[in-house]
């Protein structure tokens, strides 16, 4: 089973509790109005790859270190629900078999009570979920979610013990909701940007002259 995926990071420390495998899909039918992944929409077969690769990526990369969780976005992950649902398992019997406890988050910008119409037996693998479409002209209220009317929902009682503190947590309240990483000449962003960030950090740079040649901000 082949899963597409746009890029893989890890520490992530943005997306949900503590160190986390970050994983974000291509592809997306939804395009969101003001979607800062824009880049993650394109369907693109040549960035396909087997799942058990990215699953051996995974234990890989956390060899050295503990980390508390996984979160999944995009692109939209439900719209390759094979894909997704072979990864969340091979996801599960890795925790198992190791002995591991973490969690599995996952981004959607379908409503929830789509996904619970069509993919219950995918919502019932994981552990929280973070659901609804982006809506680029209401403000960014709660942390981790990019618009007001998206929801963080627990799915299992370890997604309870993990992700109830933060279900009315205030974006202003994290510590921080942005962080970069580098990989040859491209800059990663990789958090939830308040209205108006993205345009601010280009500015900012260009009269550094530092010049963006591609933003994953608009197409």
């Amino acid at each position: 089973m082949n899963i597409a995926i746009n890029k893989a990071h890890f520490p992530v420390t943005v997306l949900g509790p503590g160190r986390r495998l970050g994983i974000w899909v291509q592809g997306c039918s939804i395009h969101c109005r003001g979607c800062v992944s824009q880049d993650t929409w394109a369907p693109d077969r040549q960035r396909e790859m087997p799942v058990a690769q990215l699953l051996a990526w995974c234990k890989d990369v956390t060899t050295q270190g503990g980390f508390d969780g996984v979160t999944i976005s995009g692109g939209e992950p439900f719209d390759q629900p094979r894909a997704l649902s072979a990864l969340l398992d091979g996801l599960a019997r890795w925790r198992v078999a190791a002995g591991l406890d973490f969690d599995m988050l996952c981004y959607s910008g379908y409503p929830l009570a789509t996904l619970r119409k069509k993919h219950a037996r995918l919502l019932g693998k994981l552990d929280a979920l973070i659901a609804e479409p982006y809506v680029d002209s209401l403000p960014l209220t709660h942390v981790w979610r990019g618009s007001a009317n998206q929801t963080l929902e627990m799915l299992s009682a370890r997604g309870r013990e993990r992700f109830a503190a933060y279900a009315d947590a205030r974006a202003d309240d994290a510590a921080k909701r942005i962080q970069m990483s580098l990989d040859g000449k491209r800059v990663w962003y990789i958090g939830i940007p308040a209205r108006g960030d993205m345009a601010a950090l280009e500015a900012e740079c260009r009269e550094r002259g530092v010049a963006f040649e591609q933003v994953s901000w608009r197409q």
